[in-house]
């Protein structure tokens, strides 16, 4: 009795995460986030199958004389650009709950790692860069924006 009792348990549990997993469609990380040190606000949009993220907003922007611009790019032509309205997430596609194939590009260094999102709770994304090999990298947190 014990083992149809547990077998049963396991049975609706793997329903619920199932049912779960096709609830989501993608568009939760829609909108606009802090990264790690909440310098920064990053919104995430949808352009046809692909998600990516803007800078929107830099937290102590009143410290500059001038707008930061992306002197750390790699590119040479690019230095001039500023940090806000750079975009700095691209090309993540949504499977299986979680968003990868993507980029990320870190202003503070001028590098650009692959990366692979994923949303531990609504409020929590989880942003993993990294260089050949996803187990081979740094993950962040970032926070929703409340409005």
């Amino acid at each position: 009795m014990k083992t149809c009792q547990f077998a049963s348990s396991l049975l609706i549990l793997f329903l619920i995460n199932t049912t779960k997993a096709y609830t989501q469609s993608g568009n939760e990380i829609l909108g606009t986030w802090y990264n790690t040190e909440k310098s920064a606000q990053i919104e995430i949009v949808k352009i046809g199958s692909e998600f990516q993220g803007k800078i929107i907003k830099l937290e102590n922007t009143a410290d500059y004389s001038t707008p930061p611009l992306d002197s750390k790019n790699e590119n040479e032509k690019l230095r001039i650009k500023p940090i806000v309205g750079l975009t700095i997430l691209n090309g993540l596609k949504y499977s299986g709950g979680i968003w990868k194939d993507g980029k990320i590009y870190d202003p503070n260094s001028g590098k650009t790692y692959s990366c692979e999102v994923k949303l531990t709770n609504p409020q929590i994304l989880e942003v993993k860069g990294y260089l050949g090999f996803s187990w081979v990298g740094r993950t962040v947190e970032w926070t929703k924006v409340k409005k």
